[in-house]
C-alpha cells in the first residue's frame, strides 16, 4: 500500500490493536529475557528502557558515518550504455529468473486459527539467531558468537560447520554473526555468504566456499569480502540475507542505530543504512555486482546497491517462495511493529517510511508528509509487545491445513501471529500461539516446513498444527 496526496491506493488500511491489554511477562520471566529483550528491540518504552542495563545504549549525539563501498569491477554491456558516474560501480549481466507461479492445481489455503510447536533439538545452541538449509536435508543454525551448525537427521553434529567467532565482534547485543545464505546454485558452486559484524563493530558481508573434502565442514580460509560497511552504533545492523526468485542476493541493513535515527539514515538513499539491497554474487572475478535493474541505478542521489529503504532495522525479511512477494518484518521505536509486503513484480525503490512515519501513523509528531510512503499491512502496538521477529509463509506438504499462512512472532513476548490474504485482497490477523520462547528467527527447511529459534534456551523447534 502507498499513499498519495489524495489518500490510500491499493489495500485499505490495517491497523490491529488489541484492547490495550498488556501481556508482557517481564516478572515471571527473570534476567535471561531482559538481555535478550534488549538485543533485537532497541525499542524505547518506558517499560523496556527501565528493565535494560543503562550500558547497553550508545549515546545519542550523531557521529558521522563512513561506508566501505563494495568493489565493484567494471563489466562490459553489449546492448546498455549507462552514463558515468563518480564511482565506477558495475551492473549485472544476470538474466533474472521468472517468479515462481502457482500449481496449475492450487492447494487449497486457509486461515489457520492455532499451531503447535515440537522440538527439534533443545538446549544445545548458543545464542541461536537464524535457521535454513542448503537444498538438502541438512538444518543449518546460526549462532550468534559466530558459528554455523548442523542438524542432521534431527541429530546435532559435533562439529561446527563453521567457526568464525574469532573474527566476529559480538560484545553488544545486536552485533555478531547475523545472517546466512546459500548459494541457490549451492549443489554446484559451493559458496555461501554470511553477514556479521567485525571486531570493530562493523558489517561484513563475505563469501565463503565449503569444503572439497567434506560437505559438512566449510573453508574458513575462503573468506572474500564482498561489502564493508561502517557502523555508528552497536545495535540496528539488520542481518537478514536472502535469495530471491531473481537470483540476486538481497540484504538487510538497519538505520545504524541509536535510537530515533539521529543521523537521518531511514531517508537517506545516498547511505547504504536503513535499506535492503540487491546485488548480483555472480560476478567478475567474484566479486558482487549491481543489477541493471535496480531502481537507483541511474538515480544519482541514491546508492545504486539499495532495493528498498525506509527502515529501522528490518529483523528478518523472507520471500514467499509461491508467490514472489517479499515480507518484511520491521522493528520499531516506541509504539509499533510492523509487516510490510512487496508487491510480485516490483520494480524496487519503494520507501517504507521511516523515520517519517512509525508503522502507519507519523513519527514524534501530530502531521507528516506521508506521500509516496508505503504503510504496513499489519502493525501491533507495544501493549502487546516490543520487536517483531519476521517468518514465512508456509509452502510445506507435511501439513497442508498452514498452506499459505504467514508465520511471525514477537521477540520478547513469544507471541506468535498469522496473516492471511482474504478473497478480498485483505489481510486478517490472528494470534495462533503464546508461548515462553524468545523467538529470535524463524526459518525454512529445502522443503518449505517451518521452524523457530529461542535464543535463551538454545533450542530449535518446528511449526505443526
Amino acid at each position: 500500500m502507498i499513499r498519495t496526496g489524495a489518500g490510500w491506493l491499493g489495500v485499505r488500511r490495517l491497523s490491529f490493536y488489541n484492547g490495550g491489554v498488556s501481556k508482557l511477562r517481564w516478572g515471571g520471566v527473570g534476567l535471561p529475557i531482559l538481555v535478550a529483550v534488549v538485543l533485537l528491540a532497541a525499542c524505547t518504552t518506558n517499560r523496556v528502557v527501565e528493565n535494560a542495563p543503562p550500558t547497553l545504549l550508545a549515546a545519542t549525539e550523531a557521529v558521522p558515518v563512513e561506508v566501505t563501498r563494495a568493489i565493484l569491477p567494471t563489466r562490459p554491456f553489449p546492448t546498455t550504455t549507462l552514463e558515468p558516474t563518480a564511482t565506477a560501480r558495475a551492473l549485472s549481466t544476470l538474466t533474472p529468473a521468472p517468479t515462481a507461479a502457482p500449481t496449475e492445481t492450487p492447494i487449497p489455503e486457509t486461515a489457520v486459527e492455532r499451531i503447535s510447536l515440537t522440538a527439534v533439538v533443545e538446549n544445545a545452541f548458543e545464542r541461536p539467531l537464524y535457521v535454513t538449509h542448503a537444498g538438502d536435508n541438512r538444518l543449518f543454525v546460526v549462532e550468534q558468537p559466530g558459528r554455523i551448525r548442523i542438524v542432521a537427521n534431527g541429530e546435532l553434529l559435533p562439529e561446527p560447520f563453521l567457526d568464525i567467532s574469532e573474527r566476529v565482534g559480538s560484545t553488544q547485543l545486536e552485533q555478531g554473526l547475523l545472517g546466512l545464505a546459500f548459494h541457490p546454485d549451492y549443489a554446484n558452486t559451493g559458496s555461501f555468504f554470511l553477514n556479521y559484524t567485525d571486531q570493530a563493530g562493523n558489517t561484513q558481508i563475505a563469501r565463503f566456499e565449503v569444503s572439497s573434502q567434506n560437505s559438512d565442514r566449510a573453508e574458513p580460509n575462503s573468506e572474500t569480502i564482498l561489502l564493508s560497511l561502517n557502523q555508528p552504533y552497536p545495535n540496528h545492523n539488520g542481518g537478514q540475507m536472502a535469495f530471491g526468485p531473481d537470483g540476486y542476493l538481497y540484504i538487510g541493513l538497519g538505520d545504524g542505530g541509536s535510537a530515533n535515527d539521529p543521523l537521518g539514515s531511514g531517508q537517506d538513499a545516498n547511505t547504504l543504512l536503513g535499506s535492503i539491497l540487491r546485488l548480483d554474487v555472480d560476478g567478475i572475478d567474484g566479486q558482487a555486482g549491481i543489477p541493471r535493474d535496480n531502481p537507483f541505478v541511474n538515480d544519482t542521489t541514491k546508492r545504486d546497491e539499495i532495493w528498498a529503504w525506509g527502515l529501522r532495522n528490518p529483523w528478518r525479511f523472507s520471500f514467499d517462495r509461491v508467490t514472489g512477494e517479499l515480507f518484511i518484518a520491521d522493528v520499531g521505536q516506541n509504539l509499533w511493529e510492523e509487516i510490510n509486503v512487496q508487491a510480485r513484480g516490483s520494480r524496487g525503490g519503494e520507501n517504507y517510511g521511516w523515520n517519517i512515519m512509525e508503522g502507519s501513523r507519523c513519527f514524534n509528531a501530530e502531521l507528516c508528509n506521508e506521500v509516496g510512503l508505503q504503510v504496513p499491512v499489519f502493525e501491533y502496538s507495544h501493549q502487546e509487545g516490543c520487536s517483531v521477529t519476521g517468518g514465512y509463509v508456509y509452502r510445506g506438504s507435511e501439513y497442508l491445513d498452514l498452506y499459505g499462512n504467514y508465520f511471525f512472532g514477537d521477540f520478547c513476548q513469544g507471541t506468535i501471529w498469522r496473516l492471511f490474504r482474504e478473497d478480498d485482497g485483505t489481510w486478517s490477523p490472528a494470534v495462533v500461539l503464546d508461548t515462553n520462547h524468545v523467538i529470535s528467527s524463524f526459518g525454512e527447511d529445502a522443503q518449505g516446513e517451518l521452524y523457530l529459534t529461542d535464543h535463551t534456551s538454545g533450542s530449535i523447534y518446528k511449526i505443526v498444527p
